[in-house]
This record gives structure tokens, C-alpha cells and sequence, in this order.
């Protein structure tokens, strides 16, 4: 029987592999979600639902066309500029019953911004079967889901209505009161407005989304906001509060006309190393962009020289892009476990000939980032010498 022989023609046979064309997750570092009171508004309870103007906030959370205090507090969001890129409401199944609603909000794992609209109280903290109450279900939802590894930053503020004295700053911060919220992992941003007629939570947090995660907060506009000007901080009421981790909103004269800035832009932290909003927001960002640039090397990198300078280098094309930005100055990149492997065999110590071996059987690999962030001046001392 004669052999086949396989034709010549078409002469180049190509296969086109689409697998390497699989975008990466990407999760916007902007998106916002305002839970609330909206009694008798159209808007199932406890259900996130998203809004992109007036007629969508009223319509959704309104109650018959007026207004009600999640409607409110989404109108200032709405007001920012720049504005979040996306805005989520959630209405409460009763006034105050924010446990539940929080709960309702947990599958939207793209939101990184949540407020309490309207809410001031300090609540009280999960008890046996009793859920959290006030600001507390707020900071513990957040940490929570910040904990899942799905990042996420409260935004509260301090009760406008707590008039002056002279030992406002201590008062306010106590441990028993607004104190009790500092969260050691930085979730908490807690806004000082004295005497502010409308939800400064509300307008800081959309006014926040709504920049770059390196961008400082530092002498941003919020809009919507008035404070009269017998009930705004003093010099010495700004940077008590500031050196306490708020951020007090002001009106500075330095600033052309009259409006409302952040006079700080850190966070309400007991880790010294987690004090400003744009720190924690880059570090989000980051961790997010390597979990997500990084889930495809899972299953197919293997353990060995080549692979890992692989997962190398996937690395480096996540965090160029951030250094060509100047979101980061400078990064670098170690994978022990390769610096082992471009050994030979017959260099490598015992030691390191089993760390091959363990890694090998537990399938495990470590990458250690290190970057160099360049922030924003926040302070500039600068010295006046006159002479003759």
C-alpha cells in the first residue's frame, strides 16, 4: 500500500492561542457606597443599587418624590468633582438598622468607600447575639471585609452638633467615644465638621473617591458642605484634631474664595505606619493589581528557573506601569527561590538544596515587592531672613 504524503499546501498552517489575551481583573479604586434611611422609598431594602444622577436617587430612595436622608447624603456624593466612578446606595429595612443592610452589601466586592448617611452616633460594638449599632456596625464591616481581602475604607463623622468649649479636641477623641473607632489596620477616615448643616461624611467620602489613590487629600475641596463661621475650628482646634488623625474641614483664607477643604488627609489609625488616606488606598491598589495580574501564574508556573523568572516578570510589568506614573518611585523584586535555582545543583548548599525540595512538595513560593512611595508636601517650613 502506497504512504500518504501530506500535501505542501497551504504551506504554513498557523494556530492562533488566544489564552495569553485574558484580561486581568481590574477593580476601580473610586467606587462608593452610601447606607441609609430611606422609609418608604421605591428601593428594595438591604440591596445595593446603583445611581448615576438626581432623578435615579430620588426615584430609588426618595419617598414620594421627596427627599429622605439617604437621598440626601447620595445627592452630595453625586455633587463632588471629581466625582466617584461609582455610586452605590443601599437602603436599610428600618431606621438605624444598619447590620443588616451592611450585610446586604457585602456581595458588591467591587465598592472600597462606605458611609452611614447622616449617622454621627458612636453606637455600640457587637455583643453576644447583638449586632452593632451606629458607627461601630460601620468600622466593623469594613475591617471584616477588609480581613476577606476585599478592601475597603470607612468614612464617619463626628456629631456636628457638639458645641464649642475649651477642651473640644479631648472630648470628641475620647476612648469611650469617638476613640473606640481608631482602627489599627487604617479603615477608618473620621471627618470633623462643626456645625456643618448637611452630611460631611457623605460629601468627604465622594470627594476622596474621587482622585487617584496616591493623590494627598491635603487642602481638597469638598462641595456641598457650609459650616457658619462662629462654629468653625480655630488653629488650635485643626491641628488637635489633625494630630488625632481627622480630618477637620475648613475654610482657609489663603484659598481664593470660600469654600470647604480637608485640612489633613489621614486616617483615623492606631498604626503609625498606616496614617494617611493615599498610603492605604496605594497599598490597596497594589495588592489588588498583583492578586489580580497574578491569579493566571496559579496552576501553570512551575518551580523552576524558568517558571519563576515568569512570575518574575509578570511582577515587574504590574508595577512598571505605577513607576512610569509616579504613583511609586522605585520597586524591586526578590523570589529567593529563583536565586537557588539559578544555582547548579552541584553549587548549592544542603540548606538551600532543601529549601528547593520543600517548596517542590508544599508547592508554595514566596515573592517579596518592595517599593519606594514619594508622597505629596503636606508642610512646607520655610525661613524669612530680611536684611538691610
Amino acid at each position: 500500500m502506497a504512504t500518504l504524503v501530506q500535501p505542501a499546501f497551504p504551506f504554513v498552517d498557523v494556530l492562533v492561542d488566544t489564552s495569553a489575551l485574558v484580561p486581568a481583573a481590574q477593580r476601580s479604586p473610586g467606587v462608593v457606597a452610601v447606607v441609609g434611611n430611606a422609609d418608604g422609598a421605591a428601593a428594595p431594602a438591604s440591596t445595593p443599587l446603583v445611581v448615576t444622577n438626581h432623578d435615579d436617587v430620588i426615584g430609588l430612595f426618595g419617598k414620594n418624590k421627596a427627599a429622605t436622608p439617604l437621598s440626601t447624603s447620595l445627592d452630595l456624593v453625586l455633587a463632588q468633582d471629581p466625582r466617584p466612578s461609582r455610586i452605590y446606595g443601599v437602603r436599610t429595612p428600618a431606621a438605624g438598622e444598619y447590620a443588616t443592610a451592611l450585610a446586604g452589601l457585602e456581595a458588591a466586592d467591587d465598592v472600597t468607600f462606605v458611609c452611614l448617611a447622616g449617622e454621627s452616633g458612636v453606637g455600640k460594638a457587637t455583643s453576644g447575639g447583638t449586632p452593632a449599632t451606629g458607627l461601630h456596625a460601620l468600622a466593623e464591616h469594613v475591617e471584616t471585609m477588609s480581613a476577606a481581602g476585599n478592601r475597603r475604607i470607612a468614612v464617619a463623622m463626628i456629631d456636628p452638633a457638639i458645641a464649642r468649649t475649651a477642651t473640644y479636641v479631648d472630648t470628641v477623641l475620647a476612648a469611650n467615644s469617638y476613640g473606640s473607632l481608631k482602627s489599627a489596620t487604617g479603615r477608618m477616615i473620621l471627618v470633623a465638621a462643626r456645625g456643618a448643616t448637611t452630611d460631611a461624611a457623605a460629601a468627604t467620602m465622594g470627594a476622596i473617591a474621587g482622585f487617584a489613590p496616591s493623590t494627598s487629600m491635603v487642602l481638597k475641596q469638598v462641595r456641598g458642605c457650609t459650616i457658619p463661621v462662629q462654629q468653625q475650628y480655630v488653629p488650635a482646634e485643626i491641628t488637635g484634631l489633625a494630630a488625632a488623625g481627622t480630618i477637620p474641614l475648613i475654610d482657609p483664607t489663603l484659598v481664593p474664595g470660600s469654600g470647604l477643604f480637608m485640612a489633613d488627609g489621614g486616617v483615623f489609625s492606631s498604626d503609625a505606619a498606616r496614617n494617611y488616606v493615599d498610603v492605604i488606598r496605594v497599598l490597596d491598589d497594589i495588592e489588588f493589581r498583583l492578586r489580580a495580574g497574578l491569579i493566571g501564574t496559579v496552576g501553570d508556573a512551575r518551580i523552576t528557573k524558568a517558571g519563576l523568572t515568569t512570575v518574575r516578570i509578570r511582577v515587574e510589568g504590574i508595577l512598571g506601569p505605577l513607576q512610569l506614573g509616579a504613583v511609586i518611585d522605585d520597586f524591586s523584586v526578590g523570589i529567593p527561590l529563583l536565586s537557588i535555582l539559578a544555582l547548579p545543583e552541584s553549587a548549592r548548599t544542603p540548606a538551600e538544596e532543601a529549601e528547593v525540595v520543600t517548596a517542590r512538595q508544599t508547592r508554595q513560593v514566596s515573592v517579596l515587592v518592595s517599593i519606594t512611595y514619594g508622597p505629596a508636601v503636606h508642610r512646607l517650613n520655610v525661613t524669612l531672613a530680611p536684611q538691610f
